[in-house]
């Protein structure tokens, strides 16, 4: 590794092994190897903040009503559910791709993009009071589909060439969320949504995809795209928690609070870097930068569907992210966990479905709130 200083070094202090260059900027060149492989979670504080404040053009009133119709024109309106029972189509502009309904085990669909709404109890038959997780798919739509011939995505070094071949067989299915209006993006980003006449989406995600459950763009995706009782896998990003102690980040007991003990009731205490070692040793638990990670929490359970506002119920609540965060719902990959039986393939349709959904769906083992909660026995005597 090779650095180039471009200007002249203000000040230079020698040491016994190292160099402290003063300058104002420096360009390092690299030979194939990254400096950090891993990215960083916060932005240098020298980086100037992008306010993002909308400017003001000054439209007249009228001028705004007459955009707005033509935004309208052009794209379709976004729904949130199905309560209305009008399913809009978007003006598609390529070739359509026809869903094939038989599943196999080997197949693989979609997923979702859902919203965290909140926590709220749920009781079982056998009486027993559960938590459950709110999540509301939002406006999903399927934006672009990529065959596997030409789906070649960016492969990490530390890749085994085995799961990239493995990949080979998978399509990539673009789903975006939540459509915004089309003045609050730029005209590159506009572009990636003319293929499927749907409104600039806020929030894009891709998922892997068997070619036989590849879908058109333009495609919307509901809560009814699964079905209570499955399993799935949520991917989310944690709270961002900043800069936090030991005691925090690792749940260390920390010191004892009395008895001689000056400064040190929270402190992480001897790491064990004596002797031979001499050094931390990599992955010590330390003080640091807690949250704001990628956390995938796999084999959670769906126990009711809301076919009218898009809500699902997932059993848990320690889904990664805060109120309002994004969510990734896809079906699960734990090899023990898959379905057994045939979901809604490639996605629930309505306008293929023969009889339409009821708007409350629940799992076996849930008590549903029309039902009765106590049942009188008639007296034998």
């Amino acid at each position: 590794m090779a650095v180039l200083l471009k200007s002249t070094c203000l000040s230079i202090q020698t040491g016994f092994k190292f160099l402290y260059p003063s300058v104002e900027t420096v360009t390092v060149f690299s030979r194939g190897k990254h400096l950090n492989p891993w990215p960083r979670k916060r932005h240098p504080i020298w980086l100037p903040k992008q306010t993002r404040v909308g400017y003001n053009e000054h439209i007249t009133l009228e001028n705004k009503e007459f955009i707005q119709e033509i935004v309208e024109s052009r794209y379709q309106r976004p729904d949130i559910g199905l309560g209305t029972g009008v399913v809009r189509t978007s003006p598609l502009k390529v070739e359509p791709i026809e869903p094939k309904q038989e599943w196999t085990e080997s197949s693989r669909r979609t997923g979702v993009i859902a919203k965290k709404i909140g926590i709220y109890p749920i009781w079982l038959k056998d009486g027993s009071r559960v938590l459950s997780t709110l999540l509301q798919v939002v406006d999903n739509h399927v934006i672009k589909y990529i065959p596997p011939e030409e789906y070649n995505p960016i492969k990490h070094k530390r890749a085994v060439q085995s799961m990239v071949n493995l990949n080979k067989k998978y399509g990539c299915l673009v789903v975006g969320s939540e459509g915004c209006d089309p003045q609050k993006f730029t005209k590159e980003y506009c572009g990636l949504f003319n293929n499927s006449g749907v409104m600039p989406k806020r929030v894009l995600t891709r998922f892997l995809v068997t070619p036989d459950a590849a879908l058109q763009p333009g495609t919307p995706l509901y809560a009814a795209h699964f079905k209570p009782g499955e399993v799935v896998d949520i991917r989310g990003v944690t709270i961002d928690r900043g800069f936090q102690g030991v005691c925090k980040r690792w749940g260390f007991k920390g010191g004892p609070a009395s008895h001689g003990n000056t400064k040190t009731h929270r402190r992480p205490g001897n790491i064990g870097g004596g002797g031979e070692k001499g050094r931390v040793w990599p992955g010590t638990k330390m003080p640091g930068h807690m949250g704001n990670d990628v956390r995938i929490l796999r084999g959670v359970k769906i126990l009711r569907v809301n076919t009218k506002y898009n809500v699902i119920w997932v059993l848990g609540q320690a889904l990664p992210g805060g109120t309002n965060s994004t969510c990734f719902l896809y079906d699960t990959l734990l090899p023990r966990r898959k379905l057994q039986n045939p979901p809604h393939f490639p996605t629930y349709l309505p306008y293929i479905s023969e009889e339409p959904l009821p708007e409350e769906m629940y799992s076996d083992e849930v008590h549903a709130y029309n039902l009765p909660s106590i049942e009188f026995l008639e007296d034998s005597k």
